[in-house]
């Protein structure tokens, strides 16, 4: 698996099975920066934040968007509906619908050929 392509590129497709791979990915790697965190007491203050697990958040938010972009591709529609993702409830809801869940559209289309042919 091309993980430079999964989780920077912006263009094309990628099935369900890519899709959960990078999201499991950006859930270990968020583990492990709070984890340094804790080892290495970077908390800050009394919260149970560090400045690890804030720098990765931050990068995480580009990687999670290329990935939703290349999923929403695969459902024929455009990445810019990862903004469904700022209404509250619904949104995550129908993100983990649309790209988790729902099965990508067969053979090309605008966005390139089927991931899975």
């Amino acid at each position: 698996m091309d993980w430079k392509y999964l989780l920077t590129g912006w263009d094309g497709r990628i099935n369900r099975a890519k899709f959960w791979a990078g999201i499991a990915a950006l859930i270990v790697i968020a583990i492990v920066a709070n984890l340094l965190d804790v080892v290495l007491g970077l908390h800050l203050g009394d919260h149970d934040v560090g400045v690890i697990g804030i720098v990765v958040s931050l990068v995480s938010i580009y990687f999670a968007l290329a990935l939703y972009a290349k999923r929403w591709h695969d459902r024929d529609k455009s990445g810019w509906w990862s903004l469904i993702g700022l209404v509250p409830l619904i949104g995550a809801v129908w993100i983990l619908v649309e790209l988790g869940i729902l099965q990508g559209t067969s053979g090309a289309n605008q966005y390139g050929p089927d991931p899975l042919a």
